[in-house]
C-alpha cells in the first residue's frame, strides 16, 4: 500500500508514540478490505512494540477500523481507507492516539475534556470525506482530535467512494458533509473552534467577555487572507501592538487547490499556503482572533481617539488604527433553485464535490479561468459537462479554452443566461437557461450545478460608515487610505484591480506601513 519512502517517513512519525494503543479492523471479502489490511499491518510492523493490530471487529461498516488507547474508552473509526488529502489525518491520529500531543491550545484541549451532553448521552459524529477533497482534513483532524480526548465523543471518518450506497441513501452531495447523533450538524470546512462554539452553548459568551476585555491595539486588522497576514507581519515589524481578528484565518486560499504564481513558491496548495501564512504571522507574536465575525466599525468620536470594531458575539475591539482586509466570496448566481438545492447538487468546489458526481452529468455556471479550469477538471470525472457562459464568449485565457475545447464530453453554451435549477425528490434534476439572441430557453437534465462566477467583497457591515463602490468595494487611494481617518484597507474587499494573492499581499503590507505613518505623525 505504501511505497518505501512513504514508509520511511511514517516509521520516523510513529517513533514518538509513546503509550500503547490497538486497531482494530472489521473486514469482510472486498479490495478495500484486502487493501486496508495490508495498510494496518505495514502500520504495526513499523512500531509492534507500542502498536498491535487485531482482525476480528464487527462492526456494521466493513472495511472500517478503529484506533484506541489501552485502559480508555474512546472511540474514533475510520470507515475506508484514509489515504490521498487524508493520509495526513491518519497519522496524526496516530500520533494523538499514542501519546503525542497535538499542536492545539491548552484551552482547546481543555475545552474538548469538558463537553458533556446535558443528557448524558454521547456525541455521536459521522464525517463523509472523499480522498481529493482538500476542505476535508481540518474536519477529519477536528473530529478526530475531539474523540481521542473525550470519550463521550465517538467519530466515524466515512470514505464515501468506499460507501457509495449510503452517501446515495443519505443524499450526500458534498463533501466534507458532519452528522450529529444522526442529524445534519454542517458541510464544509470547519476548525475545530467552530465545531466547539455549535455544541458548547456557554463558549460565545466566555469568549465576547474576553476579547472585550483586550487593551487598546495600535493596529486592529479585519481579515486574515493574504493581505490581512501581510499587514500583521509588516506591523508586527515596526514593534507596536498588532491583533488580527479574522472570521477564517488564510481567507479564499483555503478554497484554493493550486497556487503556481506566487513568486518565489513554484507550486503550493491553498491549504499549505493559508497554514504558512498563519505560521509567519504567529512567528512575529501577532495576537491573532480567529473565527471572529465583524459586524460593525465605529470611527473615533475625537481626532486621535480610538476605532472600535463590533463583533458578531456581541464584542468590541479597540484600536489606533484598522486595516480592513476582509476579503471576498464566491457569487451566487441567485435564479430558483440555487439556495434550495445547495449542497443537494448545487455546488461551488469543483476539487471537493467533483468525486460525489462520478459518471454523472454536471454543468459549469461561468465562462471566466475558474469556470473552465473547473470544467476541465470535473471532465475527467463526470460523464459530461455543460458550460453556461452569460457573455456571447468565453473570457478565460486562451490556453485553458483550447484545452477544454480538446475535450469529448464538454458542450459550451455561450451568450446563456442562467434561469432556473430544478430539482425532484429533494435534489438537482435539471438547469434551465435561455439563448440571449434568439430568446429560446432549454432545459439540460443533469444531476450537479457547479456556480463559479466571479467574487463579491465582504464589505457588508461596512455600508454607511467607509465609502464604498457601486460594486460593494472599499475606496482607497495610493496609500491604501479610506475616508475614514486612521481607517486603511487592503486586498480583494477594496477598488485595487487585478484580485490576485501577490497583490493583496503587497497592498497588505502598503497598509501596514501607511497605518504606522499615520500613528508616528498623529
Amino acid at each position: 500500500m505504501l511505497d518505501e519512502t512513504l514508509k520511511s517517513q511514517l516509521a520516523a512519525y510513529l517513533e514518538r508514540v509513546s503509550q500503547p494503543f490497538e486497531m482494530v479492523a472489521s473486514l469482510d471479502d472486498s479490495e478495500t478490505s484486502r487493501d486496508m489490511r495490508a495498510l494496518l499491518e505495514t502500520i504495526q510492523g513499523l512500531r509492534s512494540d507500542k502498536i498491535s493490530l487485531r482482525l476480528d471487529g464487527n462492526d456494521a461498516r466493513k472495511p472500517s477500523f478503529t484506533l484506541q488507547r489501552v485502559g480508555t474508552d474512546t472511540s474514533l473509526r475510520f470507515a475506508g481507507l484514509p489515504l490521498g488529502h487524508e493520509f495526513t489525518s491518519l497519522v496524526l491520529a496516530l500520533l494523538w492516539t499514542g501519546g503525542h500531543p497535538p499542536k492545539v491550545e491548552a484551552d482547546i484541549i481543555e475545552q474538548i475534556r469538558g463537553l458533556s451532553p446535558a443528557d448524558g448521552s454521547d456525541f455521536n459524529f459521522e464525517v463523509y470525506m472523499s480522498l481529493t477533497c482538500h476542505n476535508c482534513p481540518d474536519v477529519v483532524q477536528a473530529l478526530a482530535l475531539m474523540a481521542i480526548f473525550n470519550p463521550k465523543v465517538k467519530t466515524t471518518v466515512i470514505e464515501g467512494g468506499a460507501f457509495q450506497q449510503e452517501v446515495t441513501d443519505r443524499e450526500i452531495m458534498a463533501v466534507p458533509m458532519v452528522f450529529l447523533n444522526g442529524t445534519m450538524f454542517g458541510s464544509g470546512r470547519m476548525l475545530v473552534e467552530e465545531i466547539l462554539a455549535k455544541i458548547d452553548t456557554g463558549a460565545a459568551a466566555k469568549d465576547a467577555a474576553k476579547l472585550s476585555q483586550k487593551e487598546a491595539f495600535d493596529v486592529l486588522i479585519v481579515g486574515g487572507g493574504p493581505a490581512g497576514a501581510a499587514a500583521g507581519v509588516y506591523a508586527a515589524r515596526k514593534g507596536i501592538r498588532t491583533g488580527i481578528v479574522a472570521e477564517r484565518f488564510g481567507g479564499q486560499t483555503n478554497d484554493t487547490l493550486g497556487i503556481e504564481n506566487y513568486p518565489s513558491v513554484l507550486e503550493t496548495d491553498g491549504p499549505k499556503f493559508a497554514a504558512a501564512l498563519e505560521a509567519h504571522t504567529r512567528f512575529y507574536e501577532v495576537d491573532i482572533m480567529n473565527l471572529q465575525q465583524a459586524e460593525g466599525l465605529v470611527p473615533a468620536a475625537t481626532p486621535g481617539g480610538l476605532i472600535e470594531v463590533k463583533l458578531a458575539n456581541g464584542a468590541t475591539l479597540k484600536s489606533k488604527t484598522v486595516i480592513l482586509s476582509t476579503g471576498a466570496r464566491w457569487r451566487n448566481v441567485n435564479v430558483p433553485g440555487e439556495a434550495e438545492y445547495k449542497n443537494k447538487g448545487v455546488a461551488y468546489c469543483p476539487h471537493c464535490d467533483g468525486p460525489l458526481f462520478k459518471g454523472k452529468d454536471v454543468a459549469v455556471i461561468g465562462g471566466g479561468n475558474s469556470g473552465i479550469e473547473a470544467a476541465i477538471d470535473l471532465a475527467g470525472v463526470v460523464r459530461h459537462v455543460t458550460v453556461v457562459e452569460f457573455m456571447p464568449e468565453l473570457k478565460a485565457d486562451a490556453v485553458l479554452v483550447k484545452k477544454l475545447n480538446s475535450l469529448p464530453n464538454v458542450t459550451v453554451h455561450t451568450n446563456a443566461q442562467t434561469m432556473e435549477i430544478t430539482g425532484a425528490q429533494g435534489r438537482v434534476n435539471a438547469l434551465r437557461y435561455k439563448d440571449r439572441a434568439t430568446n429560446e430557453e432549454h432545459t439540460v437534465a443533469l444531476e450537479g450545478v457547479f456556480v463559479q462566477i466571479g467574487l463579491v467583497p465582504n464589505t457588508e457591515f461596512l455600508k454607511g460608515t467607509v465609502e464604498l463602490s457601486k460594486f460593494g468595494e472599499i475606496i482607497v487611494n495610493a496609500k491604501g487610505e479610506t475616508n475614514v481617518p486612521g481607517v486603511f484597507a487592503a486586498g480583494d474587499c477594496t477598488t485595487v484591480p487585478f484580485k490576485q494573492i501577490v497583490i493583496a499581499a503587497g497592498d497588505g503590507a502598503k497598509a501596514a506601513l501607511s497605518a504606522f505613518d499615520h500613528l508616528i505623525r498623529h
